[in-house]
């Protein structure tokens, strides 16, 4: 026998054949994501802030309006790029108050670790701190795990503290121009302490050593010869080496890499600055020596400040971004001109097949370029 229910039941268990059976009326599924808040999140998205909007925020320090603002200074859109510029050059003024410390290592040595353990240290101390995380790109699929956030936890979740992880993008140096900016963007913003984390031992550490007052090198014990792998340049920019991991077992190796980095420091010429290089050894995830680290660092300060070497390398940084803006705009004019865009194809195909000679492709290029420059 078919039961037909009425409409006026919500449930077939309430009608009245289902004895001892009911079912309370429910309620209508809430949204899964707030209406009002995702309204909100779009109209933030749609509006288009003005150059003043933009350094309004940054001065107030609204970390929404500075990311979208580094957004707009990573981006390769030129209409973003002319926004980014304007912004740059306004907040120029309210920048330049920080300290700003670049870290780099080998692979594994505990970076992130480290500078959540300094950056903790430093937001006790009352400092507001941003730290530029410059994750690699993979060359075939130009993908970056950015994942410095997750690495972060404690420090992501300070309200003093910002994090901006950034993919290299491939590019020479990882970090370049456009970290600089942000840097300028973040220290307007009232960040006063900048620290620049960059990929493993390789060229990004020139180009971070060009925009940071400390240079520190993180490196490990224990895992085979110490100095084997880092390049000579590297340690003669070192303003400090830190053996991180110095606990447990470890201890005794980490003091024994101690005195190896030590006296390979005494073999590099004496630094411009009059420091000292220092090595040390910690541990950040005990956050043992992390105070020793940042004392070092104030000291550099210090030093540099008094004898006027903190203040000429900052000029002297200034200009060497100036030429390699110039340089960088120059390739990019270069190679996004449409007579090269047409004929390098060619050109790439000729060289290949030894029609002729790489040197000889490049000058008849360039001629081309100058004589079409402004065409």
């Amino acid at each position: 026998m078919t039961t037909q229910h009425s409409d006026s039941h919500d449930h077939i268990e309430n009608n009245p054949q289902f004895k001892g059976l009911s079912v309370n009326k429910g309620i209508p599924a809430p949204p899964p994501v707030s209406v009002e808040a995702t309204q909100r999140f779009l109209n933030i998205r749609r509006s288009q802030l003005s150059v003043d909007d933009y350094v309004t925020g940054i001065l107030a320090g609204d970390i929404t309006i500075l990311s979208r603002a580094v957004t707009l200074v990573e981006s390769s859109r030129t209409e973003h790029q002319v926004i980014a510029r304007q912004v740059i050059e306004k907040c120029l003024p309210h920048a330049g108050r920080s300290i700003r410390l670049g870290i780099t290592g080998v692979p594994g040595a505990g970076k992130s670790t480290f500078i959540e353990s300094l950056g903790m240290h430093i937001i006790r101390q009352g400092g507001k701190l941003a730290v530029l995380a410059i994750d690699p790109s993979s060359e075939r699929s130009k993908g970056s795990i950015l994942g410095d956030k997750t690495r972060m936890e404690l420090l992501s979740a300070e309200k003093n503290a910002y994090i901006r992880p950034s993919p290299s993008a491939g590019s020479l140096g990882g970090v370049a121009r456009k970290t600089r900016e942000t840097i300028v963007l973040c220290e307007a913003a009232g960040f006063d302490h900048i620290i620049i984390e960059t990929v493993g031992v390789g060229q990004s550490e020139t180009a971070v050593h060009s925009m940071v007052d400390f240079f520190l090198l993180i490196m490990l014990a224990g895992a085979g010869d110490e100095l084997q792998g880092i390049k000579r340049g590297i340690m003669e920019m070192a303003d400090a080496i830190a053996i991180n991991k110095a606990d447990g077992s470890n201890v005794v190796k980490a003091q024994q890499a101690q005195a190896q980095y030590t006296s390979a420091l005494h073999l590099f010429p004496p630094s411009r600055s009059g420091w000292t290089p220092l090595v040390k050894t910690c541990s950040a995830l005990n956050h043992q020596g992390i105070d020793e680290m940042w004392n070092m660092v104030l000291d550099y300060v210090s030093l540099t400040k008094g004898n006027h070497f903190f203040k000429s390398n900052r000029n002297s940084q200034s200009s060497y971004w100036m030429y390699e803006t110039i340089d960088e705009q120059l390739k990019h004019h270069f190679f996004h001109h449409p007579k090269i865009k047409e004929l390098l194809h060619t050109y790439q195909h000729r060289v290949k097949h030894n029609e002729t000679s790489s040197f000889e492709a490049a000058r008849e290029l360039l001629d081309l370029y100058f004589q079409n420059i402004d065409k």
